[in-house]
């Protein structure tokens, strides 16, 4: 579960006065040297035992033997629990007009049983709205959790750096926070809600989120609606056994990133191409790195007949493998390429160092989006024969807001009638850093040593199809 991060609790401790929480739930203050006293509401109290600290921000009842700050006092005022006393004082501090007031009569109370904060989905809702409105709901959270922002940072997928790629892919993050605004479980709605988010995966028999502590990423058909939604735990440190990958409950379904599928077949012919990755986080790094044309299998056995069907379907030509360098890996990415070399695709497999991923090497070399294009470019041919040689390759900067507009990139061969060498996508948030900008020299650190390679600025580029 992602932890409540400090600086939000240190926020709500220093913005959200104990004194105006205290008087607005109706007890009468008065002053007495640097503090206030009243009466504490969660007892019979008939000596004026509450004490408020305003320099402080704290309150104590002498009576009770309890005290605080404001998250405190909203947890005994409301009877809920810290997670949700911090959600409605963050509604509060933002002056959210769908949330009930803190200035609510404070009253001793066990347990609240009515949510106070609005529910995220509409409970009335069909199966597929119910589940576009929750992964909406993951999608908003994620812009406000520093934790979520901060592992797509750690990732290489940093937002400031890209600021189209979270409502692209309308990433997300679960943060167990729904249930703290749905109908309570033992209301008849709430139990009727949950047991139909249940029925579609995203709460589990426990009654937990199933993508709890994760970044949430969706996958839409052709028709922009969800077919699929992977996680990715955002923390590594977990109880032993605790899958970091998650999908929906059921068959794997949906083709990511289908738009750039359908632009790569849109190229010329001898020009349509696809990168298919491992895991959709390593085609994220393709995409921000600016090859456009790629997709992902759900894991090295998640290569779906609906991909293929895709592949087929919008006239892909050409398939490069980009799945992980390890033993594993190598052996998926054998089985699928004679797969798709009997569906009468070309393959040819992307090559990182040895016990690499793509987003691993993408991090580890600088810069990625160069380092990126000399794999692909040096991409293996798999299958009977082998292309001719690539005479030149290049690239020219699209607009990235415009998806549909986004030009696709091909490899040209040297010899007549030759089979094409890999092609790529510019997606690049910065249309200003072109290849010619570049360093002459990537660099890529591996502990105690670096590498560097120079030179590559002598391999051929990248040329759009027209």
């Amino acid at each position: 579960m992602p932890r409540i991060p400090d600086t939000d609790l240190q926020r709500l401790k220093e913005e959200i006065s104990v004194q105006r929480l205290v008087e607005a739930s109706g007890v009468a203050l008065r002053k007495g040297g640097k503090d206030f006293t009243g009466k504490c509401p969660f007892h019979a109290d008939d000596t004026a035992s509450l004490v408020i600290t305003p320099h402080k921000n704290l309150w104590h009842c002498f009576g009770c033997q309890i005290g605080g700050g404001p998250i405190d006092w909203v947890i005994k005022a409301r009877g809920v629990s810290f997670r949700h006393a911090v959600e409605l004082l963050k509604e509060e501090l933002a002056g959210s007009a769908s949330v009930p007031s803190l200035a609510a009569d404070a009253v001793p109370v066990k347990r609240s049983t009515v949510r106070a904060l609005p529910a995220p989905v509409a409970l009335d809702a069909d199966d597929h709205a119910l589940l576009a409105q929750t992964l909406d709901y993951y999608h908003q959270r994620l812009k406000e959790s520093p934790e979520a922002l901060a592992y797509l940072k750690t990732r290489g997928l940093d937002p400031a750096l890209h600021p189209t790629l979270i409502d692209t892919f309308r990433l997300g993050v679960a943060d167990r926070t729904p249930g703290l605004r749905l109908p309570e479980k033992n209301r008849k709605d709430g139990a009727a809600i949950r047991e139909r988010l249940q029925k579609i995966g995203l709460i589990r028999e426990s009654g937990h989120e199933h993508f709890n502590g994760s970044l949430v990423v969706p996958v839409f058909d052709a028709a922009g609606n969800i077919a699929e939604a992977y996680g990715r735990k955002l923390r590594d440190d977990l109880r032993p056994g605790t899958p970091k990958h998650l999908y929906l409950p059921g068959p794997h379904a949906g083709v990511f990133n289908l738009v750039g599928v359908v632009a790569a077949g849109q190229c010329l012919e001898g020009e349509r191409d696809v990168i298919l990755c491992e895991a959709l986080i390593d085609a994220l790094t393709f995409w921000c790195a600016g090859f456009q044309n790629v997709t992902s299998s759900y894991g090295i056995e998640g290569f779906t007949a609906e991909i293929l069907a895709a592949f087929k379907a919008h006239g892909i030509e050409r398939v490069l493998i980009a799945y992980d360098r390890d033993e594993a890996g190598e052996r998926a990415a054998e089985k699928l390429a004679a797969q798709l070399i009997g569906e009468g695709l070309e393959v040819l497999r992307v090559v990182f160092p040895k016990g690499m991923d793509a987003n691993e090497y993408a991090r580890k070399m600088s810069p990625a989006a160069q380092a990126l294009a000399l794999v692909l470019r040096q991409a293996r041919w798999m299958g009977s024969g082998r292309p001719a040689p690539v005479e030149s390759i290049q690239a020219e900067p699209v607009d990235a807001t415009r998806p549909e507009a986004r030009p696709s990139l091909a490899a040209r061969t040297g010899a007549p009638g030759a089979a094409p060498a890999p092609t790529a996508r510019l997606a690049d948030d910065n249309p200003g850093d072109l290849p010619g900008e570049l360093p002459d020299e990537l660099r890529m650190p591996t502990g105690a040593c670096e590498w560097r390679i120079r030179a590559w600025k002598k391999i051929p580029r990248l040329r759009p199809c027209a």
